[in-house]
């Protein structure tokens, strides 16, 4: 004869066990309200997901099945507690690390930003995309490290779709850190390998600072120093270029990972067209535009400028050029020597006040003489 069996025995027989905490389980979504998903676990009952469980970025539609842990899996009112979170992320640990081992590129997308970086969430665990990780076309160039700017640009990648790498992840740390640098290498890598000193390239102004101009040529960085700008002497880089413009300029060195670029190089030097107008031996005006302990440099023309060493100022060793002479004022010089390979003229100003002085003693001998002559 068969032994009957208790209900509990038919249950603890069954395959459909009850829920315990920590399980991961399935579930069908029923309901969606404003704080609250209701999920049907079917045999094993009825749970809810509060709203801050679910991950971020998640959108849910009712009849869609989803993966839940079980926090609690019998609350007073009879139903279980849920967490889409929690079963993502003990998923996503491995996925993030099969990802790691496999050395992948993939696509994530920034949810919020700091001063720091991006904040992003993938496969449910927080992660972080550091501004230094950040490719070149991306990387926040602002002058003086403003900080609100810098906020300002990052603000402006996020919900936008950026291929990276894992950097680094540790379950045991909760560490994730992604690079977009990374992501881009192999390619950069390529690019340059087709780029030589002298080519021209077109790029897109990405920042403009005090020293230079940042260009980004391809997704590669290039550096447009303040030196070469202008064969002008330039003050300020905002007034030739403007974020934004595209422009065209020389590959003049190529280090590891970015380019040195110059503008001035694309038209012709004039330097060596207005240099024509002096020559040694010749007294000329100049406008005093730097003064240096050791000297001061003079603009004769738009494109020349000259120096004035400490030792030609004055017969005094002891002179201080600083109270020799003030900033755009305009003096007379005399040329001493013309360095057209170096692009470099010495002026002396001792020698240009020499020949002055005999100039103001001619008229009064003149008319000394004449006096006599009247009296006759």
């Amino acid at each position: 004869m068969s032994k009957e069996l208790t209900m509990d025995e038919l249950l603890a027989s069954s395959e459909i066990g009850g829920l315990n905490t920590g399980d991961v389980v399935e579930g069908l979504v029923t309901q969606i309200k404003k704080n609250e998903i209701w999920v049907d676990l079917g045999s094993r009952g009825i749970g809810v997901v509060m709203r801050r469980e679910v991950g971020h970025g998640q959108t849910l539609e009712v009849g869609q099945t989803i993966t839940v842990s079980v926090i609690d899996p019998e609350m007073e009112e009879g139903h279980a507690l849920l967490s889409m979170k929690r079963a993502v992320k003990d998923r996503g640990w491995d996925e993030l690390q099969r990802v790691v081992d496999a050395n992948e590129i993939i696509e994530i997308t920034a949810y919020d930003a700091n001063r720091g970086g991006l904040l992003v969430e993938l496969e449910g665990i927080r992660g972080f995309l550091p501004v230094s990780q950040l490719a070149a076309g991306h990387y926040p160039r602002v002058s003086g490290a403003d900080k609100d700017e810098i906020l300002q640009k990052l603000n402006a990648l996020t919900n936008i779709p950026l291929r990276v790498r894992i950097l680094d992840v540790s379950r045991k740390d909760n560490k994730l850190i992604f690079s977009e640098k990374e992501a881009v290498k192999d390619d950069m890598q390529a690019r340059f390998s087709e780029l030589k000193v002298g080519d021209v390239v077109e790029g897109i102004v990405t920042g403009v600072i005090d020293f230079g101009a940042f260009i980004n040529v391809d997704g590669i960085e290039g550096l447009i120093h303040i030196s070469e700008i202008s064969w002008e002497r330039v003050d300020n880089p905002r007034n030739y270029v403007k974020v934004g413009d595209t422009i065209k300029a020389k590959i003049i060195a190529i280090d590891r990972d970015r380019l040195s670029l110059s503008l001035k190089q694309m038209s012709e030097d004039p330097w060596l067209e207005q240099v024509k107008a002096f020559k040694v031996g010749d007294f000329v005006e100049g406008k005093v535009t730097r003064i240096t302990p050791f000297g001061a440099f003079v603009q004769l023309s738009p494109s020349v400028e000259a120096l004035v060493h400490v030792s030609e100022m004055s017969d005094d060793e002891t002179v201080d050029p600083e109270k020799l002479f003030q900033l755009n004022e305009k003096k007379q010089f005399k040329v001493l020597d013309i360095d057209t390979e170096n692009r470099k003229i010495a002026l002396s100003l001792k020698e240009a006040k020499t020949k002055a002085k005999p100039a103001t003693k001619k008229p009064a001998k003149a008319s000394a003489k004449a006096e006599p002559k009247t009296e006759k």
